[in-house]
């Protein structure tokens, strides 16, 4: 009867993992592909663009889109505003949205099991949504523990607007538990944890991209633009970044440093990782990034969505972030200021966030 147990229980493992497999793969056909996807919201759209309370509700929307086929799909969705900066009224014309998909209305579609999908949405022009939608792309390159996403041009179809819609660029973000099973983990919540408690490779390799990207708009503690995954055995979280809006390389106009860091601009880098004495623990990463250095150029050279000025100023802002890495005095200078008893390195970003 033992016997008989642990096969069976082998069996289900095989079988379950299967199933698990099979699911995983169809959830990730929205983030496999790369070409740019057009999508229509109509319905209660004035009502749910308007809704920036604490509390939005959902509304009753339709999503439609054209297959490979050039087949209409059209599919009921809900849909709400959602995040807190971008959220404000003044601040950004189209407010970032949280889309619901119901299993039995997405079934054969590429939203075939989704469930609950961020939508950035342009702020102060669309430009920016490109440019933050690289962002991802670039840490996609550094590390799998990273969110997809997936350019899209978006209708909001007003039915009492004056004049036809014009399609604006928004990014799908992968939802967190797709993210984390593709990673053989699990999402963490409701856990406070310091950046010296997660995994070190992990977190060294966020920090270094976070200062690649001229980004201060994060913390682990307050899980500010950071999510946490793990596996089942009780290994160190990982601490995976998203929300890249406020970072220099993106250069959004209403993006500004934290007053607490006193920093002058979002082009100026600070590392905020923790201080660690001993710099041959950023070796294997910056290793990692020399590596991607060609494919990270590479999505920017010669990107047609992009013009030449942005390019150029991408570059230059590379530039400067290799010549820092590989060159040990100016690598020791930036990644140990956390070090520094009288520098800002050990402030903690709280973001919007209620306390």
């Amino acid at each position: 009867m033992v016997f008989y147990s642990l096969k069976l229980k082998q069996v289900l493992v095989i079988v379950l993992g299967f199933f698990s497999g099979f699911i995983q793969a169809q959830s990730s056909e929205l983030f496999e592909k790369e070409d740019l996807l057009e999508i229509t919201l109509s319905g209660s759209i004035a009502e749910l663009l308007k809704d920036r309370s604490n509390e939005p509700q959902f509304k009753e929307l339709t999503m439609s889109y054209k297959d490979a086929g050039n087949k209409l799909i059209t599919i009921p969705i809900k849909a709400k505003t959602r995040g807190h900066f971008r959220k404000q009224k003044g601040v950004c014309r189209y407010p970032p949205l949280l889309l619901n998909f119901s299993k039995d209305h997405s079934k054969n579609s590429i939203f075939d099991q989704q469930d609950k999908i961020k939508l950035v949405t342009p702020c102060k022009d669309e430009k920016y949504v490109v440019y933050e939608y690289l962002t991802y792309r670039l840490y996609n390159l550094i590390s799998p523990k990273s969110f997809k996403a997936r350019l899209v041009k978006v209708v909001f179809d007003i039915a009492s607007a004056k004049s036809p819609p014009e399609p604006q660029y928004g990014i799908l973000l992968e939802e967190e538990e797709q993210m984390a099973k593709r990673n053989n983990s699990i999402s963490v919540e409701g856990k406070i944890v310091r950046p010296e408690q997660t995994d070190p490779t992990d977190f060294l390799t966020m920090a270094v991209f976070e200062y690649m990207i001229g980004n201060t708009d994060w913390s682990v503690q307050y899980l500010q633009n950071v999510k946490l995954i793990s596996d089942e055995s009780g290994a160190l979280p990982t601490a995976v970044p998203y929300d890249f809006d406020h970072a220099g390389i993106v250069m959004a106009p209403y993006a500004k440093p934290a007053e607490e860091l006193l920093m002058s601009s979002i082009r100026e880098r600070r590392y905020r990782g923790y201080c660690i004495q001993d710099m041959n623990q950023f070796t294997a990463v910056i290793e990692r990034f020399n590596e991607r250095k060609p494919e990270i150029y590479n999505l920017y050279t010669d990107n047609p969505l992009l013009d030449e000025r942005y390019i150029r100023s991408t570059i230059k802002f590379l530039d400067d972030f290799y010549e820092t890495i590989n060159e040990p005095k100016r690598l020791k200078s930036e990644f140990q200021y956390p070090c520094d008893v009288n520098g800002t390195g050990n402030v903690v970003i709280k973001g919007m966030r209620k306390n």
